[in-house]
Parts: C-alpha cells; sequence; structure tokens
C-alpha cells in the first residue's frame, strides 16, 4: 500500500519570499521623499501613486505611476514604485525590468538594487541577486535586507561557508533580528547541522512567538527524526499564525496519520478540502487514506477528482486501477493501467496490475503474457541496468514528470504548456462575487478567476462602470457621431453590452424602441435611428429585429462605420445564439445545413468589421473582435494577427494583450504568453496575474 505524501511546503525554498510584506513595507519608507526634479503634477501623480500602493491597492497604483511615466519618462521614480507594486503582484520579470529603467536614470537609488535583487531571487537568479546586493552594500554596509537577502541568495547556491559569513555580520549588527536566525537555522539544516538548526530557531522563537517559518522549519527537522508530537505542537502553532492555509491542514494529517491519528488525519484533510476545494495534494492524500481503510467509493471519488484537476497524474491514475480491481471493475482498472503502459512502458508494476485484472476476467492468456511482460523487464533491468532502465512515474500530487526549477519559466515543451493551460480553462473558479473595489484591490494573483478571453467591444446606450483601464474606447466616427447629437442618447462602446441593473431602465428600453418604431412606421427614419433601434434591440437581444434595423442603416449609408460595428456584433451574436438552440429532433442533415449557415454567417460577421477597417484602417476595436471570432473558432494564428494589429494601432490596448496573451499559451508559446500577460497586468487587466502565478 502506498504510504501518504511527505509533508507538503512545510520548508520555503527561500525564506526571502516569504517576508515580502516587511520588505516592501521598508522600502516604501525609504524612499517617500518625492523626486525633486519632477514637475508638480507628476510629482502628485506619484504620490498619490504611492499612498495607494501603501494601502495594497496594488493595480490602481500602476495606473498612476503609468501616467507619471507617460508625463516624464526621464524620472526614475515612477518606475522604481511601479516595479515595488509588480513585485507584491508577484510579477518578477516585470519588477526586475523597471527596477533596471529606474537604475538608468537614477544609478544611485540604492533601494532599486534591493528590489531587484529580490526580484532576481523571486526568478532563480541568486547570482545576479547577489551582485546588486553587493552594488548597495557599497553605499550602507550595515544595510540589515541587504545582508539578509544576500545571505539567503547564498544559501541557494550552496555557499554555505559565504552565507555563514554573511548572517554572522547582519546578526553582529542585529542580535534581535529574529528573521536572521530563521533564515540561518535554514541555512544549516539545508547543511546538515540540525542540532545548530533548533538552536537557531529556538533563538528566533524566544525573540518572537509569530514566525510562521521558524514552527515550520522546527515542524520539518522534528518530523525527519520522528518526533511526531514535537512536530503536531510547532504545526499547530504554525495554523494558529495562518488559519486559512489549506496546505499547512494537509501537513499536519500527514504528521497525525504517523502518529496512528487517522481520525484526526482525515478531519484534516476534509477541512482543507473546505479551505481549498481544488487541492490537489488533501485530494490525494484523503484518497490514499481512504484506500487504506477500505473506503474504496469514495477514495476512487477522490482520485477522479485529482486526475480531473491533473489528467497528468499517473500515480492518481494507477491508485484508481487498484481501487477497481478491489471492487471488481476490472474493465475500467484495465482502461487505466493501459493508459499508464502506454505512457510509460518499462513501469513494470502496471503490467502485474493488468495481469491481475484479466485473470479476475478469465482471460488467462493475456494475463500471462502481461506477467511475462513484467517479469522480463525486471529480468533485464538486473541483468543491466544502464542498459535497461524501469520507468518511474512522478508520484507526488500535482507534480509533473518534468524537472522543476525556482525561476517558474522553466523550459517546457508546447504540448506540457498547451495541457496546463487547458487544465486551468476547465476548473471553474470558486471565489463568491465580490464588491469592485475587492476585486482589484490586494494580492489579485491570489484570487482564482474563470481563464477567459476580454470580451468584444459592442455599441450601447448605457456607459460601463469604472475600471482600471486606461484605453478610453475612442473612435472618430462613434466620437462625431455623438458630438453632432444624431439622436438624443449618447452612445457608448464597452466590452460586452452593458445591460440595465433595474427592471424600471428595461422599461426605458422598450419605450425608445417603440419610440423608433414609430419613426420608422412614418416613414422619416434616418441611418441614424436605424442605428439607434438596431443598438436597442440589440440590447434587449431581439437579435433579428436588431439586425433587420442594422441593414437598413447600411442600405441608407453604405460608409456608416459605426453602423457595420454594431451590425456585426449582432450578426456574432446572433449566430451563436442559433448555435446553441439545437432543436431536440433535429436530424444531421438539419444539423449540417445549420452549420454551413453558420460559417456563412460568421464570414458576414468579419466582411463587416473589414468594411469598418476599410473605412478607418485605425479602428483597433474591429480588429479586436475579429480576433475573439478566430479565438472561439480556435484559429488561433489568426487570431493572434488580428490582436497583434490591435495592438500595432494602440499600445495601450491591455485587453489585447491579454487575448494574446491566451492565444500564445492555447499554441504552447510559454514566452510570448508571459510576455503579453505581464503587459496586460500593468494595463490594467486584472485577471492577467492571476493567470500568471497559476502558469507558473
Amino acid at each position: 500500500m502506498t504510504r501518504l505524501m511527505n509533508l507538503r511546503n512545510i520548508t520555503p525554498k527561500n525564506i526571502a519570499l516569504r517576508l515580502g510584506a516587511a520588505f516592501v513595507a521598508s522600502i516604501l519608507s525609504f524612499a517617500s521623499i518625492p523626486c525633486a526634479n519632477a514637475q508638480i503634477n507628476a510629482e502628485q501623480v506619484i504620490n498619490i501613486g504611492r499612498n495607494v500602493l501603501s494601502m495594497e491597492d496594488y493595480m490602481l497604483s500602476i495606473q498612476y505611476f503609468n501616467q507619471a511615466i507617460k508625463a516624464k519618462p526621464y524620472l526614475s521614480d515612477p518606475y522604481f514604485f511601479r516595479a515595488l507594486a509588480k513585485l507584491s503582484l508577484e510579477d518578477y520579470r516585470g519588477a526586475e525590468e523597471d527596477c533596471t529603467m529606474a537604475l538608468a536614470r537614477n544609478k544611485y537609488k540604492t533601494e532599486g538594487y534591493k528590489l531587484r535583487g529580490f526580484a532576481r531571487q523571486s526568478l532563480g537568479l541568486d547570482s545576479l541577486a547577489i551582485m546588486d546586493y553587493d552594488e548597495g552594500l557599497k553605499y550602507n554596509p550595515q544595510d540589515k535586507y541587504f545582508l539578509f537577502y544576500k545571505a539567503v541568495a547564498q544559501t541557494e547556491l550552496k555557499k554555505t561557508s559565504a552565507a555563514d559569513s554573511t548572517f554572522a555580520t547582519l546578526l553582529r549588527y542585529y542580535p534581535q533580528f529574529e528573521d536572521g536566525y530563521t533564515a540561518r537555522g535554514r541555512m544549516r539544516a539545508v547543511a546538515g547541522d540540525t542540532v545548530g538548526a533548533i538552536a537557531d530557531l529556538d533563538k528566533a522563537l524566544s525573540i518572537s512567538k509569530n514566525l510562521l517559518n521558524a514552527y515550520l522549519l522546527r515542524a520539518q527537522i522534528e518530523a525527519d527524526r520522528k518526533e511526531w508530537q514535537k512536530a503536531l505542537a510547532d504545526l499547530g502553532e504554525a495554523i494558529s499564525l495562518k488559519p486559512q492555509e489549506g496546505d499547512l491542514y494537509v501537513n499536519r494529517a500527514y504528521l497525525r496519520y504517523n502518529a496512528d491519528d487517522y481520525f484526526g488525519a482525515m478531519a484534516d484533510y476534509n477541512y482543507a478540502l473546505e479551505l481549498e476545494p481544488y487541492n490537489a495534494a488533501a485530494l490525494f492524500n484523503r484518497a490514499l487514506l481512504r484506500y487504506e481503510v477500505k473506503d474504496l467509493n469514495r477514495a476512487a471519488d477522490d482520485f477522479k477528482a485529482v486526475l480531473k484537476l491533473s489528467p497528468d497524474n499517473f500515480h492518481a491514475l494507477y491508485n484508481l486501477g487498484l481501487v477497481d480491481l478491489e471492487r471488481g471493475n476490472n474493465k475500467e482498472a484495465v482502461k487505466s493501467f493501459d493508459a499508464i503502459a502506454g505512457k510509460y512502458p518499462r513501469f513494470y508494476p502496471v503490467y502485474y496490475a493488468l495481469a491481475e485484472a484479466y485473470r479476475n476476467m478469465g482471460d488467462m492468456r493475456t494475463a500471462m503474457q502481461n506477467a511475462y511482460h513484467g517479469d522480463d523487464l525486471v529480468k533485464r533491468y538486473v541483468s543491466n541496468p544502464e542498459k535497461n532502465p524501469l520507468d518511474r512515474p512522478t508520484i507526488a500530487a500535482g507534480k509533473s514528470n518534468r524537472s522543476e526549477t525556482r525561476s517558474g519559466e522553466e523550459p517546457e515543451s508546447e504540448e506540457e504548456v498547451m495541457d496546463r493551460f487547458n487544465q486551468l480553462v476547465t476548473v471553474g473558479a470558486s471565489e463568491p462575487q465580490l464588491t469592485y473595489n475587492e476585486k482589484i484591490k490586494g494580492r489579485v494573483q491570489d484570487r482564482d478567476l474563470n481563464v477567459e478571453p476580454e470580451a468584444s467591444y459592442a455599441l450601447s446606450f448605457l456607459d460601463t462602470p469604472g475600471s482600471l483601464r486606461s484605453v478610453s474606447n475612442y473612435f472618430r466616427e462613434l466620437d462625431d457621431f455623438n458630438q453632432r447629437r444624431y439622436v438624443a442618447e449618447r452612445i457608448y462602446l464597452s466590452p460586452g453590452v452593458v445591460l440595465p441593473s433595474e427592471k424600471t431602465d428595461y422599461q426605458k428600453l422598450f419605450d425608445r424602441v417603440a419610440f423608433y418604431d414609430g419613426v420608422v412606421a412614418d416613414g422619416a427614419a434616418r441611418p441614424a435611428d436605424y442605428l439607434a433601434l438596431g443598438i436597442l434591440q440589440t440590447m434587449l437581444k431581439n437579435y433579428p429585429a436588431a439586425l433587420t434595423a442594422l441593414d437598413k442603416a447600411v442600405e441608407a449609408d453604405p460608409r456608416f462605420t459605426v453602423a457595420y460595428m454594431a451590425r456585426a456584433y449582432a450578426r456574432y451574436v446572433n449566430a451563436r445564439a442559433s448555435q446553441d438552440a439545437r432543436e431536440e429532433n433535429e436530424s444531421d442533415a438539419d444539423l449540417r445545413l445549420r452549420q454551413r449557415r453558420l460559417m456563412k454567417e460568421v464570414n458576414d460577421v468579419i466582411e463587416d468589421y473589414n468594411r469598418a477597417i476599410n473605412l478607418n484602417p485605425r479602428l483597433v476595436f474591429a480588429w479586436f473582435n475579429k480576433g475573439n471570432i478566430f479565438y472561439d473558432l480556435r484559429d488561433y494564428t489568426s487570431a493572434i494577427q488580428c490582436y497583434t494589429e490591435a495592438i500595432r494601432t494602440d499600445v495601450s490596448l491591455g485587453s489585447a494583450y491579454y487575448n494574446r496573451g491566451i492565444c500564445y499559451l492555447q499554441t504552447g508559446n510559454k514566452r510570448l504568453a508571459f510576455a503579453d500577460l505581464r503587459k496586460a497586468g500593468e494595463l490594467g487587466v486584472v485577471p492577467s496575474y492571476n493567470l500568471l502565478k497559476r502558469m507558473k
């Protein structure tokens, strides 16, 4: 029987990466002096942005710093503070690039070296980080955080003697710096000096009882020594400090399991999954525990849930096959084992499992063939292990078979990138509805959001609620139409049709439809009236009536750019609605006919956007909407081309970067995808940072 996984993330790879809040606070307090060279407007914008940053509203603060950079691109401060905001959003590459821009404008801004070094450490570039810290120490040789992060970086590079020397200097200057003792304790534990490590951790906890990492590190050492009760006590203290962290309960369940407290272990797994329903480690370990106590049906359910989250988790698949064997579901077990044998043809246990399944089904010949094949693999391995190695599928839940690095941007095949992205798309977000400020403020990368492209732009008589986007949704023809007041109401362009929130507001729309219907009936309708009627009917989802009105608009004025935009959108949503409305008794022939009509309608939509672009080659929103159509059709190459044209026209269209980044993920191009997602986040597209974090 496979035992439960070992402790999950109980020892941070890099203690520095868990101390970001203190780091941000220290930099904000140091760098709060406004730039004397900036004119008053730029200085005010920077100060507002810095105040917003101190309130942890990172996305909004970036927009303020963007304004300052646009007004005064030669200033250092807005790049520096934008880097600080990006670091808080875990966009370490973007933070590094902004620090470089800040230091290029002011090489004496020592906090820039600290911030860039921290970003580089987060990317696994420890040697470059040490160079930054050394540069900063030239200006301030006793700086606490330069010394601290340098020592941690040296630890990561396994330069134990150098790290020990740096820690000694740090703790000589700051003998009550508890995080310094914690980090040195980790260094000593990694070097095998557990006695020295425990002494350092005890010292850290004597200074402060609120050190999560110290409790975790000490619990890890105690667990390695099989001192389960001591480890449980320390992990209990860690949980009291961070009670909403699901992985801590997974770790405690492991300790309780080893202390023969099965009920306690099960309770911890259950609670971890209440906190984080998609925690693959909790699901996987709970499945193993249920399997061990012969709760087979629920064990199978948990293994299936793991495979839904991680289809390439072959250890979960193997155990599911074993559970099916015990339940008598031999055919299902064979499917699982065949899938494993196809991926790992030299994983010999799977052939013995297949042999048992076929024997249970009475197929002795196939059973013997599989058993003999397993024996043959073992014999060949024993005779020459180097020439005949055995496959060993990854057994850790939630891990792929490739090696992991700290950079978060390790080489992956295009297939791996596509598979992981598609897994994110199929797992819905579990987050409850939040208010506007809650959605944007704070660490937005920690909130699991649905992975979907930004919506196409549509015309509406209602304005879009406020957002962080810098783009004004302006295009010349619409502005001219509104300025000339062809109709009484102002027309807005927004991502998706903005709908009324109250029944009374809907009634106003119906009243306006009745008014324009009367104008049409009187024979006095102008192209503008048909446009207004078409937009209103689109908002009310009466697409056939909308298309009738918009057809009249472009017939009356073939150069009516705004009408082509409105008709293209209405045509596409109408085509999508008809695609989803298949009749219950529809024949295959009728289905094929409807699909041909759908493709013709899609071609008509593209033609409308092309006409609008011919009339206004800088109509960025037509390019963007075309890209969304190609995305829906899974023609990612054409979609990327359209989004690229949109970006070429307007480099501040964050939604185009975001959607192009998703397309790159769909095609497996992680490098270009990450570059686009970072830029989209910088321009105010909130889901970008969440998707970046989940794909790393």
